[in-house]
């Protein structure tokens, strides 16, 4: 059987709203698990071990899965992660690497360390397609992809909208460079960007195209996933980030309800798993 499997962000519950209220770890897990996902994304960037460790007790008891985001800055680093991730019993490692050489060519050993080292200890990693980080830009990760056919993504496509500052329509050429990348994704990632902004706001009338083409993007994920996979969880994790993400006001304000947003990104996601055929 398959799996759809929605996780939420740490990262966006700190605040989860436009009030800028920190929610304690409890309440987080709390309203994670009362909204119905299916686990939580703890984001080793944006906080740290600790923090990882105080809301582990909270997701157990709510029947949350970890799902650990790493940002090593020493390749040998990744391993301390690996471990704990294992112990927490997290599905992957989703690696937004800080090592990043200039060149391609010192990439590559770089991506290969990280994976000889996740199957050495059995716990798989995705990379991220993130920014400033290893797979920053697009052309570049396709390029890593072919010189690495083991490297699997975790698909967050709103980065390449910025990097490429693609426009609408999208070329054909643009489309398939893109659809390389989803190729090569075992999860996927839900945030809405334009060509100069990563988070746009969804219900905006003039963000509709931007919403139609992410639709577009995450169906024909869900799609090569499903071709590729007969059994097993498909991850999508709803990454709605804090200010400065999303669009403000003149003062710092979010001008939309980021906690909703997610919500509605969800629903979408569920939506078209399925139409796709479902399966549990």
């Amino acid at each position: 059987m398959r799996r759809l499997q929605v996780f939420q962000s740490l990262w966006a519950m700190q605040p989860h709203d436009a009030s800028g209220q920190a929610l304690p770890l409890d309440r987080v897990a709390g309203m994670v698990a009362e909204a119905g996902y299916a686990g939580l994304a703890i984001d080793l960037g944006a906080s740290d071990v600790a923090v990882a460790h105080a809301i582990r007790p909270h997701l157990q008891r709510e029947g949350l899965l970890p799902l650990i985001v790493a940002f090593p800055r020493a390749v040998k680093s990744l391993r301390d992660t690996l471990l704990m991730a294992q112990d927490f019993g997290a599905p992957f490692v989703n690696v937004v690497g800080q090592v990043f050489p200039l060149t391609v060519a010192g990439a590559i050993p770089v991506v290969r360390e990280w994976i000889e080292m996740s199957e050495r200890i059995g716990m798989p990693v995705q990379f991220e397609t993130h920014r400033n980080c290893i797979t920053n830009d697009l052309f570049a990760t396709l390029s890593l992809l072919d010189a690495v056919p083991e490297m699997r993504l975790a698909a967050d496509l709103s980065h390449y909208l910025v990097d490429r500052e693609f426009k609408l329509p999208l070329q054909s050429w643009e489309r398939g460079l893109l659809t390389r990348c989803l190729a090569r994704s075992d999860s996927f990632q839900g945030r809405v960007s334009g060509r100069q902004q990563i988070q746009l706001q969804i219900n905006f009338p003039q963000h509709a195209p931007w919403v139609a083409l992410f639709r577009s993007l995450w169906e024909e994920g869900f799609a090569s996933w499903r071709n590729r996979n007969d059994t097993g969880d498909m991850v999508f994790l709803c990454e709605l980030g804090p200010p400065e993400y999303a669009m403000t006001d003149a003062d710092g304000r979010e001008m939309s309800n980021r906690w909703d947003e997610a919500l509605q990104i969800r629903a979408m996601a569920k939506d078209i798993w399925n139409r796709l055929g479902g399966d549990g």
